[in-house]
């Protein structure tokens, strides 16, 4: 049994997600969290930079810390706990990463997707992905909240590649709805009655962890991208290819213009999506409510 990697020495998967995502290696973790929570999950949850304090508001019935699973990954970002939340949220039963993994800390996407895998395989049919993002969109303002209608890769990679099991997914998954209407739908009905201000836009991956350059910010936006962020794309790739309705939401952190460009800190980021994480905390338990 192989178990998680240490956060200093991330281990790299160079055969990609085909030594790492199948039935056998998933059911290894799965088994270990069905034994702690017996109940079958409805929805996976990502928590994002910031934004783990949105799992205070989960009825945990267990906590799981990412050691205690084999396969998983350890975070080494700071505001991500590493811990897998098994409860109630909005009347749904939720299994909730509270700390997700990133392809700059040295983890191939094969390590940073085997954990929807897992949530999969707990019964989960349905992820709700938040990330904090950097805004490219000029009339748009930091603490903004933005429903995913679309993705850009710019990752260079697919946690894909390899060896395809296809108990886990098709070989040729199809992408030209990614991000449910019907979510977001409900999404967008939520926040006008809570009367949240919510935008809806392209969101592009790149590598990190260095920011862009105005240069950069300006082909970002040229291609149709509204925020920019490091995360969140391969996660999605993978629930679509096990079949997962997916509903993306990112918290606008920092204003990335080029005409007017700032300094920006990890510091300033994270104070921004933990001040704007009570209306996505609001928005996400309105949708669970309704599905």
């Amino acid at each position: 049994m192989t178990h998680a990697v240490s956060s200093e020495a991330p281990a790299t998967e160079v055969a990609g997600a085909s030594s790492l995502h199948t039935v056998e290696r998933v059911e290894e973790a799965a088994a270990i969290v069905r034994s702690r929570f017996s109940a079958t999950a409805e929805v996976g949850i990502i928590l994002g930079t910031g934004l783990g304090a949105l799992a205070n508001e989960i009825e945990a019935q267990a906590v799981i810390d990412y050691r205690d699973l084999p396969n998983f990954p350890l975070p080494t970002v700071e505001s991500h706990s590493g811990r897998l939340l098994c409860g109630t949220l909005g009347g749904k039963t939720v299994v909730a990463m509270q700390g997700r993994f990133h392809r700059y800390e040295g983890y191939s996407l094969a390590q940073v997707t085997f954990p929807v895998r897992v949530l999969r395989a707990l019964g989960a049919s349905t992820l709700i992905v938040s990330n904090a993002c950097g805004g490219m969109h000029p009339l748009w303002s930091a603490g903004d909240l933005m429903l995913i209608a679309d993705h850009i890769n710019l990752l260079g990679d697919s946690p894909l590649i390899g060896a395809n099991d296809d108990r886990l997914g098709p070989r040729f998954p199809d992408m030209s709805e990614v991000y449910d209407a019907r979510l977001r739908l409900l999404a967008r009905e939520v926040a006008l009655s809570a009367g949240v201000t919510l935008r809806e836009g392209v969101y592009v991956a790149v590598t990190g962890p260095n920011l862009e350059t105005k240069a950069e910010y300006r082909m970002l936006r040229s291609l149709g991208a509204d925020v920019v962020g490091m995360s969140t794309v391969p996660e999605v790739i993978v629930a679509i290819h096990g079949g997962m309705r997916v509903l993306g939401l990112s918290i606008i952190t920092d204003l990335c213009l080029p005409d007017a460009l700032e300094p920006a800190s990890v510091e300033k980021i994270i104070a921004t999506a933990a001040g704007a994480e009570p209306k996505l905390t609001a928005l996400v338990r309105g949708v669970l409510e309704r599905i």
